[in-house]
């Protein structure tokens, strides 16, 4: 109740009521009791109505009741995160939502209701505190669907509303049981006042309304997952109302309204029907020999735990036995083939309550026997042995024979090992066959091979450097064969000897002539044309004279190196290869260059008077 004092010096009770009026005043009354407080009097009321329903107020009521909400729920959801049990993951999914609950309304806005000497007095809504919400919707698949909502908030300060909507609605449920969702809606709302008689009054009146909001949901584990809580909706609302043009009940009001709720949520039906039972069987082992055991074992899926399921095994040809998932088979007395055994599990009989599976297994003939080969050693060399061992299995342990056979040579033996000989079979590989058969007539067989070694491919020949001969310490007789070469040419007689197809090359080298020494008179040597070529046929004549060798043996030629030496090579028969292995020398016509005469140290050679014969003469040596 709000007390006013207006100009004429007199108290007004102007009474604020809950409830709307349907024009219990005469509206003569009204007005004259407007005469009364005039335009100062309206001016009062409209101030102190903005202090007792400021925006302000409401919104702070408003965030207030979203952070208690806000807390609760994240409350219950970590409480859901610490505890899964609270919320199974299968909660299945409803077809229907029924919403009851409470609801909070803040509404924002102002109507300006026109007086009876012209003015306008404005006035604020207040919020209602008390007030109740209830939805219907019907959801097409998991996600979206259909919504109506009846919204009822009659005991305002002095006012009231009542909200008729329907709409789209869409959701996304979680495995976690919290499912958030967010509607959209279009419908009308019947809205009455604000009050404050005898100054103005607003009877009930029709208009449209918008509705956007969401809110958050959380399966209850009761009733088998049919309950839920809301923990909260949040909403923003827009009215239209037009209370008429006249004075003192008329105006226009357009609110923006923020609505709060909560409450629980029935559940009913089911989006996805419960998967089928399914069932699969398997048999264990699936090959084996008659009289062998088999079991064959089932595995049903989807069943439910509420209901007891019944199992049974059957086949055609086949003794199975069980009533449960395992069922045990006799294969006595099968023949060798492919059998099939059903398995058949059933907790009703409407679709998708009853299953059946097959299992497949064989029955086989006793198993031939195996064998593996070997050999030891598996490389040798033309004419040798090697061991042949053959290991052979019966599965179904059959006494087992032994038999060989070889590609080339020749091999020996009855048991697990049996010898190759290889006299006579050519170099590379030959392929042994070890055979096994049981008693049944079964048989088996297994590959080796040998690699016998070829033998080694010939030498071929190749020169030999022996030895090399000095010629610089005689510079009166630089072809002379001195007695320091003996040693040498020792050595390469005997190489010739002991070698008998092969030759001896003998290649001379000639270094440039020493320059005369001035102021001295010096006795020349003997003038050589061909000192190297000279050198070369003197070695040989040393060997041919001294050691015996068969001349046609010893070749000799000359080379381009610069040095005062003679060098000996062993040449084996049939080498082409010497110009390659020595290159750059040439063959001496032994025709044009002899032999000298070999001297003695300390020796003079004869003089000749005359000077024809010396000259046709090879010098001595």
């Amino acid at each position: 109740m709000l007390k006013l004092y207006g100009i004429c010096g007199i108290s007004v009770n102007a009474v604020f009521n809950k409830k709307v009026r349907y024009g219990s005043l005469q509206k003569a009354h009204r007005v004259s009791r407007f005469d009364c407080f005039k335009r100062s009097l309206s001016i009062k009321i409209v101030e102190d109505r903005r202090m007792l329903f400021s925006p302000k107020g409401s919104l702070s009521r408003i965030l207030l009741v979203a952070c208690a909400v806000g807390l609760g729920s994240s409350s219950l959801y970590g409480q859901d995160a610490t505890k899964p049990a609270a919320a199974p993951l299968a909660a299945p999914i409803s077809r229907i939502d029924i919403f009851l609950g409470y609801s909070y309304l803040a509404p924002h806005g102002t109507i300006t209701t026109p007086l009876p000497d012209g003015t306008s007095s404005p006035a604020t809504y207040a919020s209602v505190n008390y007030g109740a919400i209830g939805s219907g919707s019907y959801f097409f698949n998991k996600y979206i669907g259909g919504q109506i909502e009846i919204g009822v908030h009659p005991d305002g300060n002095n006012d009231g509303a009542s909200s008729y909507s329907a709409g789209l609605i869409a959701r996304y449920p979680t495995d976690e049981g919290v499912t958030p969702f967010g509607h959209a809606l279009v419908g009308a709302v019947r809205l009455g006042g604000p009050n404050y008689e005898p100054i103005a009054y607003h009877v009930y009146t029709w208009g449209p309304a918008l509705t956007v909001g969401g809110g958050l949901d959380y399966g209850l584990p009761w009733f088998d997952h049919h309950l839920a809580l809301r923990l909260f909706q949040a909403d923003y609302e827009y009215w239209h109302a037009s209370f008429g043009p006249q004075p003192v009940s008329g105006g226009r009001a357009n609110l923006n309204n923020a609505r709060l709720s909560t409450g629980i949520v029935l559940k009913f039906g089911s989006i996805i029907p419960p998967p089928p039972v399914t069932y699969s069987c398997s048999a264990n082992p699936a090959t084996v020999f008659p009289g062998d055991p088999i079991t064959v074992t089932g595995t049903a899926l989807n069943l439910n735990p509420k209901k007891t399921a019944t199992y049974t095994w059957s086949g055609t040809g086949v003794k199975v036995t069980g009533d449960s998932t395992t069922g045990n088979i006799d294969t006595n007395g099968l023949a060798p083939g492919s059998y099939t055994v059903t398995g058949h599990v059933s907790e009703g009989q409407k679709p998708g309550e009853f299953a059946d599976c097959t299992a497949n297994f064989t029955v086989k003939d006793f198993e031939p026997p195996t064998i593996s080969c070997s050999a030891n050693p598996s490389t040798i060399k033309p004419g040798d042995t090697s061991t042949i061992t053959a290991q052979g299995v019966s599965p179904q342990n059959r006494p087992l024979t032994y038999s060989y056979t070889a590609s080339a040579g020749s091999i020996s033996g009855s048991s697990t090992t049996a010898t190759l000989t290889t006299t006579g079979a050519p170099a590379g590989s030959i392929t042994i066959t070890c055979n096994v058969a049981d008693d049944k007539g079964h048989t088996a067989s297994a590959t080796t091979s040998v690699n016998i070694e070829a033998p080694p491919p010939p030498v071929v020949p190749k020169t030999q450097t022996l030895c090399t001969i000095s010629f610089g310490r005689d510079a009166k007789r630089p072809a002379r064969v001195d007695n320091e070469a003996k040693a040498c040419l020792d050595q390469v007689a005997l190489s010739a000897q002991q070698t008998a197809d092969a030759n001896v090359t003998v290649v001379g080298e000639a270094g440039p002539a020493p320059a005369p020494v001035k102021g001295k008179k010096k006795k020349g040597a003997p003038v050589i044309d061909n000192l190297a070529a000279q050198r070369a046929v003197n070695t040989k004549d040393y060997l041919v004279k001294e050691k015996g060798i068969d001349a046609s043996r010893i070749s000799v030629r000359t080379g381009t190196q610069s040095i005062d030496e003679v060098e000996n090579y062993l040449v084996p028969a049939g080498d082409t290869t010497f110009d390659t292995d020595v290159p750059g020398t040439t063959a001496v016509d032994e025709s044009v260059v002899k032999p000298q005469t070999r001297v003695p140290l300390g020796t003079k050679p004869v003089a000749h008077h005359k000077k024809k014969a010396a000259a046709a003469a090879a010098p001595a040596q």
